[in-house]
């Protein structure tokens, strides 16, 4: 099960670092409003579908190490075994990218920030306030590394529940003879 979840949660967290690094570096700013690669919903979108190896990881497990049944929790452990090495992948990865950049992305964060307010019409001042504290939290490391895990691991967790829930009917996506 260990060589499983290592296996599928690298191939997940690589997805994830490759898309969403490809698309900073392909909008050229890291928030760039017009650009579809700087949007939530994006960013989201492809760690859900790079994240639905877990249900491939289960439904193979199930079928070919378990005889074509397994149990919840046991499915539960290994998808969530998946999520973590993901999780895991893409702070290595943001980690690195950070290097590589030389750390910029606080500066460019904080900079949008307070463009954002600008084109809002609120307090430039308040903004300034909140971009140079945001910037100065995301410089630990220590609050950098748990902040990116918690973004991806979520969303493996939901995909862990689902999976395990359907996975535990032998019924649903049966091995082929």
């Amino acid at each position: 099960m260990l060589g499983t979840a290592l296996r599928y949660g690298a191939i997940s967290g690589g997805i994830i670092v490759a898309v969403l690094i490809a698309g900073i570096v392909a909008t050229g700013e890291h928030q760039t409003q017009s650009s579809i690669f700087s949007t939530e919903w994006f960013g989201y979108t492809i760690m859900l579908v790079a994240l639905s190896t877990i249900f491939l990881a289960v439904r193979d497990y199930r079928n070919n190490t378990l005889g074509g049944v397994i149990k919840f929790l046991p499915a539960l452990g290994l998808g969530l075994s998946i999520a973590f090495v993901a999780g895991l992948a893409y702070v290595i990865g943001w980690e690195i990218y950070l290097y590589a950049t030389h750390y910029t992305f606080a500066d460019h964060y904080a900079a949008a920030i307070i463009e954002h307010a600008r084109q809002a019409g609120t307090s430039a001042e308040a903004a300034a306030a909140e971009a140079e504290s945001f910037k100065e939290m995301y410089a630990n490391p220590l609050v950098r590394a748990p902040m990116t895990f918690l973004e991806i691991f979520p969303v493996g967790v939901l995909i862990a529940l689902i999976s395990a829930a359907v996975l535990r009917n032998p019924r649903v996506l049966p091995a082929r003879a």
